[in-house]
């Protein structure tokens, strides 16, 4: 009775293992037809062999909900927006230096019309004055911003005129919307000129400015309202209408031009999404990306138009300060700004009789670097948000699933497979 049981339990093991082999062929077979209808293709790097793939049912997803995903898709979107602020703010701030001073440099030879020939030019002047010496007034230059600011915030809340404007904005708010823009930039040309002079003179002719010293100056050339405080100095009055006519214009340039770019990339995403046959549900942070391209865009064009005239605006603040700037000519020598102005219409006549039209733009090489970093920092800096996001996110890239077409591929049988390319490479040589 012994051996019959014995016996017994030996059929019964081998009967299991007939099942068990039973059950992956099935599944094996199963398997291979999936993979026949999905051709390998070569792949760009390393990193797509381990990219996962298709969710396990037993790893716990990164995400506990759709709105998960979005809010921290949201999340990313805001990045760029930073990224792009601190960008125009203050990594751009060596190329705007640059500018000014062959902006406000009457007597040059070389007018920098190019951004190569800034480039030896650079090279001198971080081996003469260190590496600092073009992040010069970069204080001065964001506190005028946030005065600004400040400004409107203050005649907003004291006043019915609105600070933002949007969509639903009507014909009278936004008249007070322009007026309240005259008064912010007429309250702050007086320290705008005396950011001027920090942003452009050299730190090895000239005392280094302390971090007030522009409240200073434009408080002292306030209080000359009318008469100069120097030789030939202008006076105040004669800048603020010059500088309320530019600053008003660059605004509603840069809104028509914003405007028009956001409706374009709006529909262009739009018909993208109309030929692929699916619309997307993280709008908030397809939005801010839009936003951040269109305000780029607006800002590009506006300073390529209005560049002249900012030539003009910065030549006859600077009269009269006895400032002495870097020589761009070489890189290695100083300046001192000496003119005689007497407001914008001599100034343009003098320019364009001296300098000729191509005056108007000296500098303008440098205004180009600087949109050239700032559209690669961006780039960069989205890129980097991307890899995030898709190591973050549980599904695989667009390529990937282009690549293998995976996707709506899912393998018959009762097991789930694994989520990664190694573990189908492993299987595909387990079946030939």
């Amino acid at each position: 009775m012994y051996n019959h049981q014995m016996a017994g339990l030996e059929d019964y093991g081998r009967y299991l293992e007939d099942e068990d082999e039973l059950d992956n062929a099935r599944f094996l077979s199963a398997y291979k037809s999936t993979l026949d209808d999905a051709p390998y293709q070569f792949i760009n790097s390393e990193r797509d062999l381990t990219l996962p793939l298709q969710k396990h049912k037993n790893v716990q997803p990164l995400y506990e909900s759709p709105e998960d995903e979005i809010s921290l898709r949201k999340y990313l979107g805001a990045s760029v927006n930073l990224i792009s602020l601190i960008t125009e703010n203050l990594l751009c701030h060596p190329f705007l230096v640059l500018r000014r001073q062959c902006q406000v440099h009457h007597t040059a030879k070389r007018y920098h019309v190019v951004p190569i020939t800034l480039l030896p030019v650079i090279v001198h002047l971080h081996q003469r004055q260190g590496v600092t010496t073009l992040w010069k007034g970069i204080g001065s230059v964001l506190l005028v911003r946030g005065m600004t600011l400040a400004v409107e915030d203050v005649i907003s809340k004291f006043t019915p005129w609105p600070k933002e404007i949007n969509a639903k904005t009507t014909v009278k708010q936004f008249g007070q919307h322009l007026l309240l823009k005259c008064i912010s930039i007429a309250a702050v040309v007086p320290f705008y000129s005396a950011s001027l002079v920090e942003t452009v003179q050299s730190d090895i002719a000239s005392e280094k400015p302390g971090i007030f010293d522009v409240f200073r100056e434009g408080a002292s050339r306030l209080l000359s309202w009318s008469v100069p405080q120097k030789g030939r100095m202008l006076p105040v009055w004669a800048l603020v209408g010059p500088s309320i006519s530019l600053g008003l214009s660059k605004y509603v340039c840069q809104l028509f031009v914003r405007g028009i770019s956001t409706r374009i990339m709006c529909r262009r995403v739009t018909f993208y999404e109309e030929r692929r046959g699916a619309r997307t549900r993280d709008f908030a942070a397809q939005s801010q990306v839009i936003e951040v391209y269109s305000t780029m865009i607006s800002l590009m064009a506006t300073e390529m138009i209005f560049y002249p005239f900012e030539t003009i605006l910065h030549r006859i603040q600077l009269q009269g300060t006895r400032t002495i700037i870097d020589n761009l000519d070489s890189g290695y020598s100083v300046v001192p700004i000496l003119t005689s102005y007497e407001g914008v219409v001599d100034c343009y006549r003098q320019t364009i009789a001296t300098e000729g039209v191509s005056g108007l733009y000296k500098g303008f090489g440098a205004m180009i670097l600087q949109f050239a970093a700032h559209v690669a920092v961006i780039k960069l800096g989205k890129w980097f948000i991307t890899q995030i996001s898709e190591l973050m996110s549980s599904k695989p890239p667009a390529k990937v699933v282009e690549f293998y077409k995976l996707e709506g591929k899912t393998p018959v049988g009762s097991a789930t497979m694994s989520r990664s390319i190694s573990g189908i490479s492993s299987l595909s040589e387990e079946i030939s």
